[in-house]
């Protein structure tokens, strides 16, 4: 009795697993949702959580989990706008937000403080 209810628990378990990674090759696909701002001015220069100097002016971003190197599209989603980013450091460390910019980043679709995106990895 005991095995049955051990097997039964892996079963489920596995299950769970791969409905999770079907879910998140599902948001992949679609892309993630949410709100963008820019960072730069007083990170110009300095080390990046993947090692390289920010540069302020280059089309490079902060995400949370993303691998470092991973380029992905941002679409503002006020104006229809995208850019197509490399992912550099971590962030952003404010609720709510999905994706810092660097300025250039930022500029190039419209976002002057904080918009409503669209990331998608490429």
């Amino acid at each position: 009795m005991n095995a049955k209810i051990v097997l039964a628990t892996i079963a489920l378990t596995a299950a769970s697993a791969g409905a999770a990674t079907e879910a998140q090759a599902d948001t992949a696909a679609r892309g993630q949702a949410g709100m963008a701002s820019w960072y730069g001015p007083g990170f110009h220069g300095k080390r990046t959580a993947n090692g390289e100097r920010f540069n302020t002016h280059a089309l490079t971003a902060a995400h949370r989990t993303l691998p470092f190197g991973a380029r992905v599209r941002v679409t503002n989603k006020t104006n229809g706008r995208s850019i197509v980013v490399r992912i550099n450091d971590r962030g952003p460390f404010i609720g709510g937000r999905v994706i810092d910019l660097s300025n250039a980043s930022a500029r190039a679709i419209g976002v002057s403080g904080v918009a409503k995106v669209v990331v998608a990895r490429l």
